[in-house]
């Protein structure tokens, strides 16, 4: 039993916390690995291991380093963050860039989409409640059944590119890649940032999550 209270038993159980053995195996620990959807931590020698599973998305990422005191516990093992559903393709990115410069000077939405079952993707523009060239309300999109969304893309217009406070507060509870795009005026190309959400954490991606050439063209 994880906890005498049956409320916090299962946030506990919700996301479950292993030591990683010095030899061999932990089951607990591979079944966090190979689960269509899980979330726990993995304690070792080196430090702790978040280890998130979506879908769409396999993540690994150290939330704290080794401690000061010795642990009879194995390694962590290295980070990683990689896409399940795969690379997004790129003329979907092309689209989002189109329908954003068509929005001009207002700022626009849109986000993709993975379906699980069929391996497709898609964009979905959401319906716009208010949109100027330094606010957007919109009303995010219901996912029918086997669809996940892998993206969220809004632009700043002809502004700079960059995650503001409102964007931190709306994808702290999110697990998706966050994207902004601005400067669309530009004929090189807009700006482009981006991030993954998960956990309450904002990570550098370690590559764009778009198939072939630059994220910027």
């Amino acid at each position: 039993m994880l906890a005498d209270d049956p409320t916090a038993g299962a946030v506990l159980a919700a996301m479950p916390c292993f030591p990683v053995p010095p030899h061999g195996r932990s089951p607990a620990i591979d079944g966090l690995h190979s689960a269509r959807t899980s979330a726990g931590l993995a304690i070792g020698r080196d430090g702790v291991m978040y280890i998130l599973r979506r879908p769409w998305l396999a993540l690994d990422f150290a939330v704290a380093s080794s401690m000061a005191g010795y642990l009879p516990y194995g390694s962590i093992g290295m980070p990683r963050a990689d896409l399940r559903c795969g690379l997004i393709p790129r003329c979907h990115l092309r689209s989002v860039i189109d329908h954003f410069r068509a929005s001009l000077p207002d700022e626009a939405a849109a986000f993709l989409f993975w379906n699980e079952a069929t391996g497709a993707f898609a964009v979905q523009y959401p319906i716009i409640e208010h949109a100027s060239p330094s606010r957007l309300i919109y009303r995010t999109p219901v996912m029918p059944p086997h669809w996940h969304m892998v993206c969220d893309i809004h632009s700043h217009g002809h502004g700079h590119a960059f995650f503001s406070a409102t964007d931190d507060a709306d994808d702290a509870h999110a697990t998706k890649i966050a994207i902004v795009l601005g400067r669309l005026d530009r004929s090189e190309g807009p700006m482009m940032v981006s991030r993954l959400c998960a956990a309450g954490m904002f990570l550098p991606l370690p590559r764009g999550p778009f198939s072939g050439g630059s994220d910027d063209d």
